[in-house]
Order: structure tokens, then sequence, then C-alpha cells
């Protein structure tokens, strides 16, 4: 009999499971107003989803992610920091849980996952900067990259 581990709660199927979370991943992107790159992002406790997240433009701002020169704003908000912030917001804790993110996150965002507890990330497409995985690693989270 296989342990149960809380970090792959699908066991032997969650391989299958990381591919339709990506998915969902994706359609959620979907949802960010940004022009250049819209990323998308699910936190997942268990066998269930705790929060999400795209990248954006804080509450109340206006919905335009690019200046005048096609330039990201610098108050964007990466998916992840979405979701993390939203979980924070929330009674819900991201402790032990998985992220699933379109695109591997930056330095900035892998503080913050560090930070949030979160203990198992899953992405499909690769960032310009691998530094904020090379920061996960070293913090002894496990990244894995799903092709899709």
């Amino acid at each position: 009999m296989t342990k149960y581990d809380p970090h792959k709660p699908y066991g032997d199927r969650q391989e299958q499971f990381d591919k339709k979370y990506l998915e969902m991943a994706r359609i959620w992107a979907k949802n960010s107003y940004c022009k250049r790159r819209q990323v998308g992002a699910l936190i997942v406790q268990g066998r269930m989803i705790i929060s999400d997240g795209y990248n954006g433009t804080p509450e109340g701002f206006e919905n335009v992610c690019e200046d005048e020169n096609d330039k990201t704003k610098p108050y964007v908000l990466h998916a992840e920091a979405n979701a993390i912030t939203k979980v924070a917001k929330s009674n819900n804790s991201s402790e032990g849980a998985t992220l699933y993110i379109t695109t591997s996150p930056c330095l900035e965002c892998a503080k913050l996952i560090i930070q949030s507890g979160i203990k198992r990330v899953v992405f499909c497409d690769n960032y310009r900067k691998e530094d904020g995985i090379s920061l996960l690693h070293r913090a002894g989270i496990e990244v894995k990259y799903v092709e899709m």
C-alpha cells in the first residue's frame, strides 16, 4: 500500500491532475487584460482549489497593463502574487499547497511562494530568467515543469 503524500494527493494519477490544473490555469489566464503575456495561477491544497489569480493591475486601477511604449507598468501584479494575496485575505492557509502557474515564477514571486508555505510549484512555460526557480530549489520547494 502506498503511503499518502499530502503534496501529491492523487497518487499514481498526480501527473494527469497536474496537467488538468495547468489547463485550468491557462483558461484563467485569459481573464488578464495584459497584452504582452497572460499568466494564470491556481493554488491547490489537497484536492481543493483554494485560490486563483492572473496578472493585472491592483484592485481599483484601470485594466491596462502596458504603457504607451508597450512596457509593462511597474505596479502590475503577477498571477502568483494575486493568488497568494487572495489566500491571505481569506480564512485559508497555503501551507503545504501546490501552486500551478502557466509561467515559471520570477525572483520576487519566488520569495512570496517561499513565505506563503507553498511546497510544490508546477508550471508549463519558462520565464526569461531562471533566478526564481533557483531560489525555490534552494528553499527545498519541489519545482516541476510539465510540457503541454
